[in-house]
Parts: C-alpha cells; structure tokens; sequence
C-alpha cells in the first residue's frame, strides 16, 4: 500500500443502487475499529487507505448487464492504479461481478443455474492459504456466510480454472456441511464449485458470499467476522515484518 497510507483506514466506493456499503462499512469500524470513508463512484481519486471494498449491491439496477457500468466509472478507474500498486481490495457479491466487468479477474459471474435469485446460509471450504484475506485459517477450514444473489455461477474456461487451481487462487468453494464439494452443495453452478479468488497478487479478494452479514450470533453465525479478523490479523503481521 502507498507509504502515506493511514493504518487501519478503509475506503468504501458506492454506486447508485449499492445496498451493502453501510453493512460492510459497519463491519469495519465495530468488528475491526478501522476507520472507514464513502466514496462515491463518481470521483476520480480515491483518498489513501489500508483496504478499498467494493461491495455487495446492484449498481445501476444491474440494468445493463450485472456490474458492466459500475466497471466503467471513474472510481474503478482509480482502483485500477491502486490495485498496481499492490493495496488490498475486498469485492464482495456485486463487487465481484464489477471486477470481473472492469477485467481486474478472470471469468464472468453468469446468472444462477437454477435461474432463480438465491439467499440463503452457505458453507465453504477455505482452499487456500497463500493470500492476506485467509492465512489466518488452517487449509480446509468451514466458514459459514449467507449468499444473496441472481448472477453468481462463475464461469472460465478450462485453462484459466486450471492455471487458478495451479496458482492457489480459488481462496473459497461451496461445500455441504461436512467440507465436501458436491453438485447439491454448489448452490448456483459455479464451476468447480468457486466462490472466492483472489488475483495473481493476491491483494485482490473477490467473493459471492456476505461476510459482513455473519458478525453477530442473531445473525447465524459470527464467521463473517472472523474471515474479517483473520484478514486484520495478517495485515498487522506483514505491517510489522521486517
């Protein structure tokens, strides 16, 4: 992240329609007690921070096609610079569709296989540990999040899911409660089951699920919030490395 980056500052960008920025927002300042700024779509400058989040929502009413125009708007433009310089993103839900618009990841999220707008609890798998957002976690560890969306098969070819498995970029799957992967257990089709990456840096975290609706024990679950925490974790652990 730039060297004049305050500690423990987020940036959250919201377009027209976005409908998960306070939630995430909350989540970082009472889960985490970072503090955290809105920035809306429309600027060109994005102020500088520890982590920038693109979250969950339905930009523009998804009217055009899910995430197409929130890629195009200046603030993406802004992350895109931010992102060269190797500072932490977190995508969730529509987030991930943006980046995948804005050609920040590989692959597209298509419309659910059962055609049908999906939001339910959800296991996953953590299948990865060489990213900041889940070297907290032993490999093959269950978390549980709600999923909330139309649009959330991700969809590659096969070369670009294997040179992801081969690079140790799939950081989440969907499996049923006992960790295994399972066409039942995969609720909207995503190719091998995917539902978390990070980029080729790994600075990027991109997931359908919601985090930030799993912090409280009335939400169902507080895994949200130790996905968040374990992110905080290994921030400070590489801040204070030497």
């Amino acid at each position: 992240m730039p060297e004049s980056a305050p500690p423990k500052r987020a940036v959250v960008i919201v377009f027209p329609a976005s409908n998960c920025d306070k939630e995430i927002g909350h989540a970082l300042e009472h889960i985490l007690a970072w503090d955290v700024c809105f920035c809306p779509s429309h600027e060109s400058t994005l102020p500088d921070a520890s982590l920038y989040v693109v979250p969950g929502g339905f930009s523009w009413g998804d009217y055009l096609r899910t995430g197409a125009l929130a890629a195009r708007t200046p603030a993406i433009q802004a992350l895109k610079k931010r992102n060269e310089q190797g500072c932490p993103i977190l995508a969730i839900c529509n987030g991930f569709q943006i980046l995948t618009e804005a050609g920040m990841l590989p692959g597209v999220l298509q419309t659910n296989h059962a055609l049908t707008f999906i939001c339910a609890p959800q296991t996953l798998r953590v299948d990865s540990t060489h990213s900041l957002w889940t070297q907290a976690f032993p490999q093959g560890t269950c978390l549980s999040f709600p999923i909330a969306h139309h649009a959330g098969c991700y969809t590659a070819d096969d070369a670009t899911l294997d040179a992801l498995e081969k690079k140790h970029r799939v950081i989440l799957r969907y499996v049923d409660e006992t960790g295994e992967t399972h066409q039942d257990a995969n609720p909207n089709g995503s190719c091998r089951a995917i539902a978390g990456l990070t980029n080729e840096q790994g600075n990027i975290c991109a997931l359908m699920p919601h985090p930030e609706r799993a912090l409280y024990p009335w939400h169902g679950s507080t895994d949200g919030a130790r996905f968040l925490s374990g992110f905080h974790q290994s921030l400070l652990k590489t801040a204070t490395s030497p």
